[in-house]
């Protein structure tokens, strides 16, 4: 037993020593170094699941995240910012520090001349998708957070094992916590066809603690670099029919043609270098040079735990912070953190018209009250909030200004900013953000608005309900 304590205590001070010398926040620093000595045995088993600081022990290999960042610099058709230069488009002119911020955060640059459809539900969104699949004459590239088992698996395996046959080169990747009820049945019948498959982060035992928080929450589908697909929904039924808790789940994507289906491709080579450990997606045969497709201006913004600054959260507090007349989120998970959260409460006490849209339902009683614990203070601040009372809104939308929004796979949430590989489509185009709006403002109108004198007056037991789901938010 003394011995065994002696062993507790030195490893104790060892983790003590890492938190001092790479802790990101005083407050989360201190929680975790109390966890440690006060909860014998198992704070240290959640310090390793829950609490070490990926941005300072990356998962990639810095060279490949590089070679990358390099490799765009050099595709045609990818827009060089530079103050001097006239030909930068004015909508990006005014915009220059954004644009200069996801450079600088996530390597991405705008792109122009692309055709962005925004896709409003799950029907909209496979029926694109199939399509895109059907005249696919190269490659396929696809990756989910959650690929479940049911008619859309179906028809996606039908496609894709037709399309290996015919000699298109298909890759599937998936994230081994989302989409842990993929059978190996279904996985090995795609193997068995030529298509490579892999799990992002699987669950083995000798890295369990070290990767079940860090999770890849992206959804990407590729077709022959011609074709890009993103945003929140996944591969599942409910997304077609949906279920029996909480009726029809409400969702928004994106079909993108352009030479920003490079950039979202530059993301997919990296997932696919680090879960299968090959370097042959890194360079630019999978890159297609591009004719103007359209008119609409965009940038990918793609984020982990492991990259150098947390480019999702970065980019929500920048477009908040630079609103002038308004700024309307929906967003099903709205755990903003102390900084979004009082930039929230800035933009609506100078003005700006702050609007939030989510359910009024939720797939979680602990996610639906750590997200109603920050209402009262968003409402005092003049924030409004609206609860839309049929099925589950699961889009992640922002809106601002008739010039900017963001359509993607980060929600609200320490987890998506801090913990999750995300990415998420930045366009700076009026036609679409005005496009947005209306359907956010129609939404709204369906929706009831809480008020703060009525909310504040909530019983004691709503109010206790809320203090102990908000310990859990950094986790949620």
């Amino acid at each position: 037993m003394t011995i065994a304590l002696i062993i507790y205590f030195l490893l104790a001070f060892v983790l003590m020593g890492k938190l001092l010398l790479y802790g990101i926040r005083p407050t989360k620093t201190l929680a975790w170094l109390l966890a440690i000595f006060t909860i014998p045995v198992g704070g240290m088993l959640f310090y390793f699941a829950l609490g070490r600081n990926r941005r300072k022990n990356k998962f990639y290999i810095l060279k490949r995240t590089r070679s990358i960042s390099e490799y765009l610099d050099k595709v045609e058709g990818y827009y060089k910012i530079i103050d001097s230069n006239s030909e930068v488009p004015i909508i990006l002119k005014r915009h220059i520090k954004l644009v200069k911020l996801i450079i600088k955060g996530s390597n991405f640059v705008p792109t122009v001349g692309n055709e962005i459809s925004p896709l409003k539900n799950g029907a909209s969104t496979f029926e694109a998708i199939f399509k895109a699949l059907e005249i696919a004459k190269k490659f396929i590239h696809i990756q989910y957070y959650i690929f479940e088992e049911g008619d859309l698996a179906e028809k996606f395996k039908s496609i894709l094992i037709r399309k290996a046959k015919e000699g298109v080169k298909v890759r599937f990747l998936y994230d081994a916590l989302g989409s842990r009820t993929l059978s190996s049945t279904y996985i090995n019948s795609l193997k068995a066809e030529g298509i490579e498959v892999f799990a992002f982060l699987p669950m083995r035992l000798g890295r369990f603690l070290s990767s079940i928080n860090y999770r890849n929450h992206r959804k990407i589908v590729i077709v022959d670099g011609l074709y890009g697909f993103t945003g929140g929904i996944n591969v599942a039924d409910k997304y077609i029919s949906g279920d029996t808790n909480l009726g029809n789940w409400y969702d928004m994507h994106l079909e993108l043609k352009g030479a920003v289906v490079n950039s979202l491709q530059a993301v997919f080579a990296m997932d696919w270098s680090f879960a299968s450990g090959t370097d042959h997606l890194l360079n630019t045969d999978y890159f297609i040079k591009h004719s103007n497709e359209g008119n609409s201006i965009a940038q990918v913004v793609a984020g982990g735990p492991d990259s150098d600054f947390s480019a999702i959260q970065q980019l929500y507090f920048s477009v908040i912070n630079s609103a002038k007349k308004y700024i309307y989120i929906i967003n099903p998970y709205i755990i903003p953190g102390e900084a979004i959260k009082e930039a929230l409460q800035v933009a609506a006490m100078s003005g700006v018209d702050v609007r939030l849209l989510l359910s009024a339902n939720s797939d979680s009683l602990l996610v639906k009250w750590t997200v109603r614990s920050n209402f009262e203070d968003l409402l005092e601040s003049g924030v409004k909030i609206y609860l839309y009372p049929d099925g589950f809104l699961h889009s992640k939308v922002i809106i601002s200004d008739d010039e900017l929004s963001t359509i993607g796979t980060a929600n609200l949430d320490i987890r998506s900013f801090e913990q999750n590989y995300e990415v998420n489509i930045l366009m700076y185009d009026k036609a679409i953000t005005t496009q947005l709006k209306q359907d956010f403002l129609k939404d709204c109108r369906k929706s009831n608005q809480l008020q703060y004198e009525q909310f504040s007056k909530r019983s004691n037991i709503e109010r206790l309900k809320e203090g102990i789901a908000k310990v859990f938010s950094p986790v949620l």
